[in-house]
């Protein structure tokens, strides 16, 4: 299977908006950096993805990614994820490929083990390999098989919509769930429990 992997990403400085009160901007834009850096390099490591796409309006992120061994698009049109997924999976199909990863930057524990599961899952097309959040509400990690099976739907609650997408088009839906792709970085709370899990994971290695 020919996959490419597509990561969205919000210009810097004005991504996770919903920390403003626990982060300053400077600090918000680095911790933006620090998991584009490990999402792309997590992603250009696998021999099973054979590309990497990073959309973005923003320059510095296009930059960063491209030092990181990503493809970059530029994003345009009005500024909404939904757009800029399709932008690139348009991309992504007219140069052959089967399959395509959605994965945004805000998941600070993603590993090249929780990839190869979601590819794993996707043995069987049509198929849509759905990761959801914690509290099963929003869609943290899709690979969709073949591309352009469903239209993306991400925002509030689309973890339904996309496996309700699914099954309308005639694809298998899988849902996979592991820890380190059910925690999105996107609210104090959040925050806190990454914190807790880096300070346990640094304690286990002393």
């Amino acid at each position: 299977m020919s996959l490419w992997a597509i990561v969205p990403v919000k210009p810097l400085r004005r991504g996770k908006s919903r920390l403003a009160g626990t982060l300053t901007e400077d600090e918000r834009a680095a911790l933006n950096q620090k998991m584009l850096e490990h999402t792309v390099r997590t992603l250009v490591e696998m021999d099973e993805v054979d590309k990497v796409m990073v959309v973005s309006r923003d320059p510095q992120a296009l930059s960063i990614a491209r030092s990181c061994g990503a493809n970059t698009i530029q994003e345009d049109g009005q500024p909404h994820l939904n757009n800029a997924l399709a932008q690139a999976s348009i991309i992504a199909k007219t140069r052959a490929s089967r399959g395509v990863l959605i994965l945004p930057i805000d998941l600070p524990f993603v590993s090249a083990a929780d990839v190869r599961t979601l590819i794993d899952s996707a043995a069987k097309p049509p198929v849509v390999v759905i990761a959801p959040d914690r509290h099963k509400k929003g869609t943290n990690a899709m690979l969709i098989v073949p591309a352009g099976q469903i239209e993306y739907d991400f925002g509030e609650n689309s973890f339904e919509r996309h496996c309700e997408r699914a099954i309308q088009s005639g694809a298998r839906v899988e849902v996979v769930e592991l820890p380190s792709l059910g925690l999105d970085l996107d609210n104090p709370e959040d925050l806190e429990l990454v914190r807790q899990m880096e300070a346990e994971l640094e304690s286990h290695k002393a």
